[in-house]
């Protein structure tokens, strides 16, 4: 990244306060729309009913010619174009939104409540009555917080350097603030009508629980620098909060259960090593599916949740149907088929898996460098015999396309990303030959944990790095009168590591501590995959979890946590350590209590 001088870094974020305004100081025209709050309330309720059973254009018609005036409205048509934005990932579709966005905010400023200068200051001494807004005043304060947030998100994608992320990072604690604020004015007046105020809860209970929820799993040091500058999160709390919303009448009923879903039934699985509550969500969906039956997202949860549940031929039926349900937006077909791709991956049907790899490649927007080595990664795990010419060709291709698409954000590669550009170097350091790479990405998102749930899925996966094992310590054996290969030991702990991780979820503790020992044992001898013994270190804590050794798994996650440094997707284990430790330890963060001034 260009340097940036001291001053033109303060010119760039005072343009974009400018531009982005604080809301608070918006000044403009009293709105000249007759549409009242309660008839604004009932077109946004209609508006979500009609998105979440597939109506999208019919959502957006109801929205679009309000967006100028009405609030809600406003807010709904900006939903609209920012999951357009980050469905697409086109340039066109974040401009649009960005637009849609900073008029929402303006429609949003004309409604809220004006301070003087004197108001403004005696806010700081003394404690505020907010009998003296109005309920149209307190639904612009959460339109506002919404809004901006949305615009805080947006920023990451609209301008992918360090500005940028810090200009996102202000904004999202400002955001943070005002959801404090609207708490005050849920608990602190009198409101003038009872379904203003449901919905009014809704929003607050939507917003708080969320940012509670998911600053709480983040990593420790992490935590301290938010709470430094305003942030805390309490996951209890923000799982009350979510959990009150999803039973509520108000507007925002539905957001709180997808943010639940998306909870237990991804961010759990990705950034813990525990599971989501899956019965707690069985019942949510057959409430969201009773009552939106073909609605894309509730279909797309459904078959996560049995994905999870190991039930691999009732999630492929659901994806499908999800896939299928609708094609206004053609984008969220891509989120089925990243699921289908794994799936199939699960039941070792490469050649399936291949072609939603393959669509994933040719379609996607997102990650051009990790679609291209997961299609490389699943073609590798064929038999070179079983490829043609062509696909041999390809598959050499893909190997060299991998770094041309690699991103940079705020000056710095996605880890994902960086590890796949290594893996491609391996490949070619290796005459064109990886060790169970679509095996090695399996068990970096997390999904070992699936092959727990039934033995058969296990069995298969362990086969194959069996039998992968037995060729590699062959071919040393016929070489060892020469020196091994370079990647030798980094091939072996691989395979050791991904060897104890199954035997890990067959229930065979012992002879998966072998393997883990052993990859740690091999430490010195890494030429590259420092990786492999920092997450082998925490799958052994893992198992002295399942045994109920608690000290000796605290010990061995500090060793991971403290010892290890500078290697691949050392943040992703990071997550894991973080919340195995509040597990263990029984600490939370809850220095400032959600809600709190």
């Amino acid at each position: 990244m260009a340097a940036v001088s001291g001053t033109q870094f303060q010119q760039h974020m005072e343009d974009d306060e400018d531009d982005f305004q604080d809301a608070c100081d918006t000044e403009g025209p009293t709105p000249s729309c007759s549409m009242d709050l309660e008839a604004a309330l009932a077109e946004a309720k209609l508006g979500v009913n009609l998105f979440f059973n597939n109506k999208f254009t019919e959502a957006e018609a109801l929205m679009k010619p309000w967006a100028t005036s009405s609030m809600y409205h406003s807010v709904g048509n900006s939903v609209f174009a920012y999951l357009e934005a980050m469905l697409t990932f086109e340039q066109q579709h974040i401009a649009a939104a960005s637009d849609a966005l900073k008029q929402c905010l303006t429609v949003c400023g004309r409604f809220r409540k004006k301070n003087t200068l004197t108001e403004t200051i005696g806010k700081t001494f003394k404690k505020v009555n907010y009998d003296q807004y109005t309920d149209v005043e307190a639904h612009a304060e959460l339109c506002t917080a919404e809004a901006m947030l949305l615009k805080a998100m947006l920023t990451f994608i609209e301008d992918e350097t360090l500005t940028s992320l810090i200009k996102g990072g202000m904004k999202i604690r400002n955001c943070f603030a005002m959801y404090k604020e609207c708490h005050n004015i849920l608990t602190q007046r009198q409101w003038e009508s009872e379904s203003s105020r449901v919905h009014f809860e809704s929003g607050v209970k939507m917003g708080l629980g969320t940012f509670n929820l998911m600053i709480s799993l983040l990593p420790g040091r992490v935590i301290k620098l938010l709470e430094f500058i305003g942030f805390s999160g309490n996951k209890q709390s923000g799982m009350q909060d979510l959990v009150a919303g999803s039973q509520s009448l108000g507007i925002r009923q539905v957001l709180c259960v997808m943010t639940l879903l998306g909870y237990n039934l991804i961010v759990c699985y990705v950034l813990s090593h525990k599971e989501g509550d899956l019965n707690f969500c069985d019942d949510l969906l057959a409430k969201q599916l009773k009552q939106y039956p073909d609605g894309v997202w509730f279909l797309f949860f459904k078959g996560r949740l049995e994905f999870m549940k190991g039930n691999l031929d009732e999630a492929l039926m659901w994806y499908k149907k999800s896939w299928k349900s609708q094609n206004v937006w053609p984008q969220f077909h891509h989120l089925c088929f990243w699921e289908l791709l794994w799936v199939n991956c699960l039941r070792l049907d490469w050649r399936e898996s291949l072609l939603f790899a393959t669509y994933l490649v040719e379609h996607s927007k997102w990650s051009r460098t990790i679609y291209t080595y997961q299609k490389a990664s699943i073609m590798c795990m064929m038999k070179r015999s079983d490829l043609t010419s062509t696909e041999l060709r390809t598959l050499d291709g893909l190997m060299k396309e991998v770094p041309k698409y690699k991103q940079r954000i705020a000056g710095k590669s996605l880890p994902m990303e960086k590890f796949a550009c290594k893996k491609t170097e391996r490949f070619f350091a290796q005459q064109s030959f990886l060790y169970v790479p679509a095996l090695e990405l399996m068990y970096l998102w997390n999904l070992f944990k699936i092959l727990g749930k039934h033995f058969p899925l296990a069995d298969g996966v362990f086969r194959i790095v069996e039998e992968n094992l037995n060729e590699l310590e062959a071919r040393q054996q016929k070489k060892a009168s020469s020196p091994l290969t370079p990647y030798d030991v980094d091939n072996k702990a691989l395979l050791l590591l991904l060897k104890g991780a199954i035997l890990r979820q067959m229930n065979s503790p012992l002879q998966a501590l072998k393997c883990l020992e052993t990859v740690v044992s091999m430490f010195k001898d890494l030429k590259e995959d420092l990786y492999l013994v920092p997450y082998a270190i925490v799958e052994i804590a893992l198992i002295y979890v399942d045994q109920g050794k608690k000290e000796q798994a605290i010990l061995a996650l500090e060793d991971a946590k403290r010892n290890y440094s500078g290697y691949s997707l050392e943040s992703r284990l990071h997550f894991r350590i973080h919340t195995a430790l509040i597990d263990l330890k029984g600490k939370s963060y809850e220095n400032i209590p959600a809600g709190a001034d």
